[in-house]
Order: structure tokens, then sequence, then C-alpha cells
């Protein structure tokens, strides 16, 4: 009995003391979970300055064939951590925080589309050694992939494209219905109610993140805002399409069936234009596969690669 009362009563510590870790310190428990994530994917922060005079942070780690994942609008490098986990054991992972996010450079009165954000992640790409890789991306991430891939066929050996953006020939979202007819864009947000808003909108499965945490994490879209604005106003205007028509690059294209930013029919008008793409629907998906459901999508991903290196 007295074994018993003695584990209750630390299993009440422990919990008091994780309540105000997050909730009193979650400054502080932001980033312990953020490095708990990176060193459980094997992934190492790093930085670097480039001759365009930016500065970019990137996670990096395994080794084998380089794979690049690019994130999407509003979000940073840490949206691959989970996946990250699995694809370190195979590949030399690269994940950078994109020009005008995280903690890259931020710079004004730049062009923000694709084929200059391209230009870029291939100068970072080229400063590590890296002269041909595998490119993943996600929204945003994905139309840029895109974009580096039509630009640079012999460069990238595949492309894994999660609910990219930059086919806008399918008929609108919610998102762009909202934008359109309400002047409302939920992944422009100004406050930390508009940041969890916004969270849930973009996933169905959004992963559990505590309120005091999502503030924290919060804290870099509303300092940005008016960047925001107009990046998301340059990646809407630019289509890709055109460019990558007839582009044989292998390439798997994962969709969540429950999209709301982007509709889920772009899938197969992209898979019409890229004779060497194949689709996947997730099930009960939104907009985020690699952080609603990691596990199959690296499963998938795996799956993908194992196949075109049979090919090979």
């Amino acid at each position: 009995m007295r074994l018993i009362k003695l584990l209750l009563a630390l299993i009440f510590t422990a919990g008091l003391g994780l309540y105000y870790f997050i909730y009193v310190a979650s400054a502080q428990a932001t980033v312990f979970f953020i490095n708990y994530e990176r060193q459980s994917a094997q992934l190492a922060r790093k930085e670097v300055v480039l001759p365009d005079g930016l500065h970019y942070v990137y996670l990096e780690g395994g080794s084998g064939a380089p794979l690049m994942l690019l994130h999407g609008f509003g979000a940073d490098k840490d949206n691959f951590t989970r996946v990250a986990k699995s694809l370190t054991k195979h590949y030399h992972v690269i994940i950078p925080d994109l020009p005008g996010f995280g903690e890259s450079s931020h710079p004004a009165g730049v062009d923000y589309t694709s084929r200059p954000q391209a230009e870029r992640m291939r100068s970072l790409a080229h400063y590590l050694g890296v002269k041909s890789l595998h490119l993943g991306g996600s929204s945003m991430g994905g139309q840029i992939a895109l974009a580096y891939a039509a630009a640079y066929p012999a460069e990238v050996l595949s492309l894994w494209l999660l609910d990219p953006a930059g086919v806008w020939s399918a008929p609108p979202s919610e998102l762009a219905k909202l934008v359109k007819i309400e002047h409302r864009n939920p992944l422009i947000v100004r406050n930390e109610d508009e940041f969890a808003r916004a969270f849930d909108f973009a996933m169905s499965k959004p992963p559990f993140v505590p309120r005091p945490i999502l503030n924290v994490l919060a804290k870099n879209s509303i300092k940005n805002v008016a960047l925001s604005e107009n990046i998301f106003s340059q990646i809407v205007n630019d289509s890709v399409e055109q460019r990558v028509t007839g582009l044989r690059t292998p390439t798997l294209i994962v969709w969540g069936d429950q999209d709301r930013i982007i509709n889920y029919a772009t899938a197969e008008i992209l898979n019409k234009l890229m004779p060497k793409s194949q689709i996947i629907f997730m099930k009960g998906v939104g907009h985020l596969p690699m952080l609603e459901n990691p596990e199959q999508c690296v499963k998938d991903y795996l799956l993908f690669r194992q196949k075109l290196a049979a090919i090979k």
C-alpha cells in the first residue's frame, strides 16, 4: 500500500511539473519539444550565408542519396521532422527554411514565386555539394519543387509532392472561395486565435499541440503578416502547369481527400500533365499528410523509392 501511494504521489508530481512546464514556461517547453523531435529524427540545425547575401537555416541528417524537403506557406522546416525520423535512416535529408519563412532571411521587395525560390534552393544544394537530388515539397514547397524539376530536369531524380500548389485550373477550394467571396484568408494570421484556427483549417487530423505551445509558434506568423500577404498574392498567381507538361521526372503525388486549401481534384490534373507520376489519396486527411498521418506518409514514400530503385 505504501508503494502504491508513493507511485501515485510521483505521478501527480510529474503531471504537475509537466503542466507548469507547458503552461507557465511555454517558450522553453516549445524549444524543448522541437529539439526533442529533431534529435529523435537525427537532424542537426545548421545555418549558412550564401553569396546572394541571404541567411539560410536548415536541418540536416542521415546519409545516402540526397533528399531535400520544402515546407509550405506559413510553415517552416519542422513540418517534416516527424517523417524525417524514418527518412534519415535511408537518405541524406536536408530541410531548409525557405526564404521568407522560419529562421531564414525575410527579404522585402523580392520575387517569391516558384522559379526564384527554386533557384535559391538550388544554390543552397550546390553550396552543400549536392548537384543532383530527390525533392519533396508540401503545398507551396511542392510548387517550388515542380519549378526546380522543370528548370533542371537532369538534376532532380524524383519528386514527392504533398498537396502541391501551382496548378490552379482545378475547381476552387474552400480557401479560394473564402478569399474571393469573403475577402478573408484563414492562412494570414494576426493573433493567436487566428493561428489556432488556421492550424485546424489546414488539417483534418491535426496532431495534439497544447494551446500555450501553439501561441508560441504563432509569434513568427503574427510578426510577418505584411510579408505573408505579399508572398501569398505572388504564389496564387504563379502557375507551373505549362512548365511541367510532359515532365518525365518520376513523381509521387500524395493528396488528402479532406484538403480545404487546395482542391484534391488538382491531383488528377497534375497526373495527366506528368507521364511518370502516380497518385495516392489519403482518406480523412487534410492539407498536411506528413503531419496528420506521418507513418503512412513515410511508408508510401519508401515504397515509391524502392520501386524506383528496382526499375534502375
